[in-house]
């Protein structure tokens, strides 16, 4: 099945303009794939190099006599981590003769672990990261509960055979636990790489308490905050923080855990079908990952999300700002027949927010309150999104 990602013009536009375009995200996610793509849209003759492949990495034994004989094609590497001392000359290569979309890189882990690149790069390079599947892009060819279920991964969520894409989804943390996080440079074995992705699995949707995750696994907190730090540099999870009304105010100042594909936080929590997920304690949990995730994958650059919470019980889930104001507000509910809390009342009210949305699977579109919306994920990201 072909999906056209929603990158792929953005990405074909920053091409026009940076000579370093840089596609990151996780493993397995499809860099390579839009990639392949760009081929016929880049004007100039392209050459794919793949630093997996025994062949393409020795083409590079001597990187400069190499990319020097095509300065005037577009270079694309891809697994650039795998040869991160390729950056400075990247760097070298462009200030010579510099010219747009001389090379794309692809990248599995974020710009800080991909060592000297933001330095080394830096306003020479434009990155764009790359999210697993989302639900606007497969323009209703996949049912949203599968899409929830499987998670968007491709190969995950489009095998016919619901063992095999399970199969997959185990071979994938076996992978990433084993090899990939290591070979990033995760100072750690493993066993504990699993038993530390299982754990924030189970915190997903909820406050980091480091100190506690720090004692159930035997480490230091800063040993911790590092580990956790180095999961969201690699696009596993994302940390969402909280809005602040003003500094006095006694909101939670801790950050909001929530693991990036819904896929693998199913299979790590031993969810084995869609009817398990919906007999499960942390369905409502999950609901809220998949919407943040396909919301944080669509929204405008611009605009920034938190989550809003005080010590007393008053809390939204998701805060929508500009330039530090906030533009809409969103309580995400599983539920049919959905309403607002006390305590998102009051959050409402203090926030001031004049547009207000509760986000549910599959509710008709209609005003609850004059200035709170019930819809469900689709009608959100089709009408509202992106006019925020």
């Amino acid at each position: 099945m072909f999906i056209e990602r929603a990158k792929l013009s953005e990405i074909k536009k920053r091409l026009e303009y940076f000579p370093v375009v840089g596609i990151i995200g996780p493993r397995q996610v499809g860099k390579t794939t839009i990639a392949k793509q760009l081929i016929p849209l880049v004007n100039k003759e392209t050459i794919y190099l793949d630093l997996e492949s025994l062949s393409d990495y020795q083409k590079l034994e001597n990187p400069e006599l190499y990319l020097e004989q095509h300065e005037n094609k577009c270079v694309i590497i891809d697994e650039i981590q795998n040869k991160a001392e390729l950056f400075p000359l990247l760097r070298s290569l462009i200030d010579k003769y510099r010219t747009p979309g001389r090379f794309i890189i692809l990248g599995s882990a974020s710009p800080a672990l991909l060592r000297q690149s933001s330095e080394s790069l830096a306003g020479r390079i434009s990155y764009i990261e790359l999210k697993p599947l989302l639900l606007n892009e497969l323009k209703n060819s996949v049912p949203l509960n599968q899409h929830w279920f499987r998670g968007g991964f491709p190969q995950a969520l489009l095998l016919k055979e619901a063992t095999m894409s399970s199969q997959w989804l185990q071979d994938f943390i076996n992978s990433y636990a084993e090899r990939d996080l290591p070979g990033l440079g995760f100072p750690s074995n493993p066993m504990l790489i699993k038993r530390l992705w299982t754990m924030l699995a189970y915190l997903n949707g909820q406050i980091i308490n480091y100190s506690n995750l720090a004692r159930s696994l035997q480490l230091s907190s800063p040993t911790l905050k590092t580990y956790v730090d180095f999961f969201e540099n690699s696009f596993l999870i994302n940390r969402l923080q909280p809005f602040y009304l003003n500094i006095k105010k006694r909101t939670i100042k801790s950050p909001k855990l929530y693991l990036t594909d819904t896929g693998i936080l199913h299979k790590l929590l031993s969810i084995d079908s869609l009817e398990d997920l919906y007999a499960h304690p942390g369905i409502g949990n999950s609901w809220e990952s998949y919407v943040i995730n396909q919301i944080s994958g669509l929204k405008e650059p611009n605009i920034e999300l938190s989550f809003y919470r005080t010590k007393d019980g008053s809390e939204l889930d998701l805060i929508f700002t500009k330039s530090m104001k906030i533009v809409a507000c969103a309580e995400i509910k599983f539920t049919s027949s959905p309403s607002l809390s006390s305590g998102n009342t009051i959050a409402v009210k203090t926030l001031e927010s004049k547009v207000n949305f509760i986000i549910t699977p599959q509710s008709e579109d209609f005003l609850i309150r004059e200035n709170v919306r019930v819809c469900s994920l689709n009608d959100f990201l089709l009408s509202y999104l992106p006019g925020l």
